[in-house]
């Protein structure tokens, strides 16, 4: 695909998407923490914007922001002509990365469309270390000649790239993907917990499951190096895994389900959160909460 591509949102996951993307296509950028626009434009092929609305000048725009209330404010209203939104031409291609709620972005895209704008949302998983290594999972969701003509810009950012249905598709896995993962995170901890309090050596425990029926991308990933070695570094917050698993859960409530496994680890995380009181943990630190909440602690 030739053209300009405007990408909006540099944080944690955003600026490693953009050094990979830069490879392959010029790229504007913008953030509203100018060290974080700093980090990036000293690459080849990346060049700074004075303001969000200046992106409406890119063939594609992609958005890399943490909520939908934040998409939101910064697309702006479609009707009014000084926002972003309002300012994209027809045959512009939005393209929403972050973890956004299904619903609200199958209303945007649908507000955008009636501007001949299109919107496709294509939340990614692997976090950081896959994203500086473009071996991103990318998602998508959105009509299937959109898809294609994204292709090959989240090709390079991500190893594996899949259409999975219409709008807001791609939003509602990625919810329930980090539900999954959160689930299994928790359960792991509570087995190690459990298994350590009996006498089991922790580090023993999680070298069988890994071996074992099981085991899953926590165990064999998070813990270890994370939790018995106490440096809780994953790399995705605790605040925006709550955000992402109530996304799932308010997504599966709103079609009739209730889901009791669900519910617990979303109550579970949430409790955390709460108490762990710190501006941003990370989503490893939930083994202190469970520490103080048992009385057992796995690190050491």
């Amino acid at each position: 695909m030739t053209g300009t591509v405007t990408f909006i949102g540099l944080g944690t996951m955003g600026q490693p998407m953009v050094r990979s993307l830069a490879r392959s296509v010029p790229v504007a950028v913008f953030d509203v923490d100018p060290d974080a626009i700093d980090a990036v434009v000293r690459n080849e092929g990346v060049t700074a914007l004075a303001g969000p609305v200046d992106g409406a000048e890119g063939d594609v725009v992609i958005l890399m922001l943490p909520n939908s209330a934040i998409v939101e404010r910064v697309l702006g209203d479609p009707e009014d002509a000084e926002s972003l939104a309002g300012r994209l031409r027809p045959g512009t291609l939005v393209v929403d990365m972050g973890s956004s709620a299904p619903l609200a972005t199958q209303r945007m895209a649908a507000r955008l469309r009636e501007r001949h704008v299109a919107m496709i949302d294509a939340p990614v998983s692997g976090g950081p270390r896959k994203a500086a290594t473009a071996e991103l999972t990318i998602m998508v969701g959105g009509p299937a000649e959109d898809y294609e003509r994204a292709l090959p810009l989240l090709r390079a950012m991500g190893s594996s790239v899949t259409h999975v249905g219409p709008s807001g598709s791609a939003h509602a896995l990625k919810a329930l993907n980090n539900l999954l993962s959160a689930i299994g995170l928790v359960g792991a901890l509570e087995v190690l917990t459990a298994g350590t309090k009996f006498g089991l050596d922790p580090r023993t425990m999680l070298d069988v499951i890994n071996r074992s029926t099981g085991r899953n991308q926590s165990t064999e990933v998070k813990i270890g190096p994370e939790v018995l070695d106490g440096r809780f570094q994953v790399g995705f917050s605790l605040p925006l895994t709550v955000k992402d698993i109530t996304t799932a859960l308010e997504l599966s409530a709103s079609m009739g389900l209730s889901l009791e496994v669900s519910e617990a680890c979303v109550q579970f995380c949430r409790a955390a959160l709460a108490d762990l009181g710190e501006k941003n943990p990370d989503q490893s630190e939930m083994a202190r909460y469970l520490a103080k909440a048992t009385g057992v602690d796995l690190t050491g």
